[in-house]
């Protein structure tokens, strides 16, 4: 049952919840059905599909998914990575798109799946903060900008977010808008930004109906060309292999690693915040395991990638949500759409669809919690810079490759240069503290202490070497014993070790012995297999700072060095 948390939620299922979670499932109805189609058109597929994505992975979160009120879907988050995987592969062709898209969403499952029956959780945690930022800018950009066409009533051709914008700018030059077309697609984005902090008042329902209604009643597709989705086909999505071909399987595999990645990340906050809200725990192996069987089953019912909605979600919550049971009314509500009315969205115009986009692009931006950054640390806020920066230029998935090679960089580089620091007794505080913030400290002639920041291994090893030989030849009086303050040395390699070896050696050709305080066991476990325990010796290691220069002052050697 540990893998079916949504079957043990009806174990504890209370019958005073039904009520409210049907009604809240119908309200959320209101929200997936535009929302869904709206990310669909933007994600390169017809808008029919995002219904498809919507039904049969609630159904499958509901089951897999350890998260009560999670609500998932297609996303705005995802559409930019999409979009750039099927458009040049599908060449105008709607079914290989939807194929090609279907293809990405198994592909994400599988390695969501995977990586969470491995417990690799927290792989998303390698992205910091500003990280995220700067792509998530760089995909709200892009999202918008695809969908800018859309909104002025043309069409253009191009490859790449400033590519697009280009077109677009000749496009609005040579007179190409249809200004209808704009006018009902502004006035949808207009209602959905006032009203869009409103809990009670469904800004997105509102603003889309509205519109069809209007489009519909004077009859603007024949006479003013405005483009709407026309009738939908009957029926609920059916289990279909999406077959690709082997030329496509490379860029395909890297889209939904990239998929799966950003929708983890997103899904992963998203469930924190609402387990912290609600006082549960969400273990995020499952939560990958749920988010994997709902892309799943989006791959194999003619969807596409979903994920977690930071836009639906507080709408189930805020209607009474309780449990999964929400998101199976939703899902529900919309087959039954699908089966009785699917002629009812016929009317829709494609440029209110992309309006809702808009306003979830205009959502994803973060510019207040940057400024911040910037505040306290502008070299991150940079990064954050350069991550947006390589979306916008490159694209999505060019961009998430830069992001990743950013994070590891910034992974790396605290190790690989880290703070280092020489120990004294400052007068009037408890311990040894570093004399660069406290010049005045006292240092026992002939001892050195120096502190090292960081594990050791192949990337700092030499850089270790040098510091600590720099501290015995720059200090006041002649070394005899160098203590390394070993606590925030949690590990060591191959490579390190050996850098150790020659350290010992060249400080010992100088008269000097080395010596470790607060080393941690399991490193000096490393050391013992590594052999090196008989290089130092028992008597080498000391369980303090203060019992290292207790020893150190009962070597006769010491008094010498005074």
């Amino acid at each position: 049952m540990r893998w079916l948390p949504g079957l043990l939620v009806l174990r504890h299922y209370e019958a005073r919840w039904l009520t409210q979670e049907i009604v809240a499932g119908l309200v959320l109805t209101t929200m997936l059905v535009p929302v869904g189609m709206a990310y669909a058109v933007a994600s390169g597929v017809p808008g029919i599909y995002g219904l498809y994505a919507t039904i049969v992975p609630l159904l499958a979160y509901a089951v897999f998914g350890p998260s009560r009120i999670m609500v998932l879907g297609p996303d705005s988050s995802l559409a930019a990575v999409i979009l750039g995987v099927v458009l040049p592969l599908s060449a105008g062709d709607p079914q290989r798109a939807v194929a090609l898209a279907s293809m990405m969403a198994v592909v994400s499952g599988v390695i969501c799946i995977v990586a969470g029956v491995a417990r690799l959780g927290f792989i998303t945690e390698l992205l910091s903060k500003p990280i995220r930022y700067g792509y998530m800018n760089g995909i709200a950009l892009t999202v918008l900008i695809s969908q800018l066409p859309k909104l002025f009533g043309f069409s253009i051709e191009s490859d790449g977010p400033l590519r697009s914008l280009w077109a677009i700018a000749e496009a609005i030059i040579g007179g190409r808008i249809n200004w209808v077309t704009l006018g009902v697609g502004a006035g949808t984005l207009t209602v959905i930004l006032v009203l869009k902090n409103s809990k009670r008042i469904p800004g997105i329902l509102i603003a889309v109906a509205g519109a069809t209604i209007i489009v519909g009643l004077l009859d603007l597709a024949s006479r003013a060309g405005v483009s709407v989705l026309g009738p939908l086909p009957q029926g609920l999505p059916a289990f279909t292999v999406p077959w690709v071909a082997y030329t496509d399987l490379v860029p395909l595999v890297i889209g939904g690693a990239a998929v799966a990645m950003v929708s983890f990340a997103d899904t992963s906050v998203l469930s924190r915040a609402y387990a912290a809200r609600t006082g549960a725990s969400v273990d995020p192996n499952q939560e990958m395991v749920g988010l994997g069987a709902a892309n799943l089953a989006a791959g194999f019912f003619q969807g596409f990638p979903i994920s977690s909605s930071s836009s639906r979600t507080p709408v189930a919550e805020a209607a009474g949500a309780h449990t999964q049971l929400t998101g199976v009314v939703g899902a529900l509500a919309v087959a039954l759409l699908l089966v009785t009315a699917p002629n009812l969205l016929q009317n829709l115009p494609t440029t209110a669809l992309a309006a809702v986009v808009i306003a979830s692009a205009i959502g994803l931006i973060e510019i207040t919690d940057l400024i911040r950054i910037f505040r306290i640390q502008r070299w991150e806020f940079w990064l954050s810079i350069v991550c947006f920066v390589g979306v916008a230029v490159f694209g999505a998935i060019p961009g998430i490759a830069v992001a990743v090679v950013i994070a590891v960089i910034e992974f790396l580089w605290d190790g690989w240069r880290p703070h280092y620091a020489v120990l004294g007794r400052a007068a009037g505080v408890e311990g040894y503290h570093d004399i660069t913030r406290y010049p005045d400290a006292q240092r026992e002639p002939g001892l050195v202490i120096f502190r090292w920041d960081a594990p050791l291994f192949f990337a700092n090893a030499e850089l270790f070497k040098e510091r600590v030989i720099e501290a015995t030849k720059s200090a006041p009086t002649p070394t005899r014993q160098v203590v390394v303050a070993a606590e925030p040395v949690t590990s060591i390699d191959v490579t390190a070790a050996d850098v150790l070896v020659e350290l010992v050696q060249a400080l010992r050709s100088d008269g000097i012995e080395l010596r470790f305080a607060e080393l941690k066991d399991p490193v000096k476990d490393k050391l013992r297999r590594f052999g090196l325990l008989a290089q130092f010796g028992e008597e080498g290691f000391f369980p303090t700072i203060e019992a290292a220069v207790d020893g150190y002052l009962r070597d006769p050697r010491a008094g010498k060095a005074a």
